[in-house]
């Protein structure tokens, strides 16, 4: 049996998960008042990591992306992993906006992790491979106070732990 333990800090998105909340948010768009007559809709791109979203102007914009971040929330997705475009001009006067979602964490994002637990001065090593971080040490109790100094960490992207040995 191995002495060492570890898990792996990634950033990723349920597919499945992403595409109910685009359903979700669809059907609440067809019901809701304020929306009735509109332009507005939400579609998922064929790559399934990107969202358009399509309003009439810019502060309906903001109603769908808020409708849209709360059917997030209760997929269990967070908000965090999505980067907005700025606002366009669309086709028929209306506005759009696309909705990236991070896949992997960047180079500069990995080191500042890198950082926050060398900072906490743990038995820990940490070593960055491709767009994900590996965590390993010889205590779980290390490795649980590396997991909280990140989840307690102001970061502006989301991280979620796997593949714990």
């Amino acid at each position: 049996m191995p002495s060492d333990n570890s898990f792996d800090i990634v950033c990723k998105t349920d597919p499945e998960e992403l595409r109910n909340a685009v359903q979700h948010t669809q059907k609440e768009l067809g019901i809701r008042f304020d929306f009735k007559g509109s332009k507005a809709s939400i579609s998922l791109e064929s790559k399934g990591t990107d969202v358009t979203l399509v309003a009439d102007d810019e502060f309906k914009l903001g109603q769908l992306r808020e409708m849209f971040e709360g059917k997030l929330i209760k997929r269990g997705l967070s908000p965090k992993t999505v980067k907005y475009s700025e606002p366009q001009p669309g086709s028929k006067m209306t506005v759009s906006q696309t909705a990236k979602f991070q896949a992997g964490i960047a180079q500069e994002d990995a080191k500042k992790i890198v950082k926050l637990i060398k900072d906490q001065k743990l038995k820990v090593q940490v070593s960055i491979q491709g767009e994900q971080l590996r965590v390993s040490g010889k205590s779980k109790d290390d490795l649980q106070t590396a997991m909280a100094a990140v989840r307690g960490a102001d970061l502006d992207f989301d991280c979620q732990f796997v593949n714990f040995r």
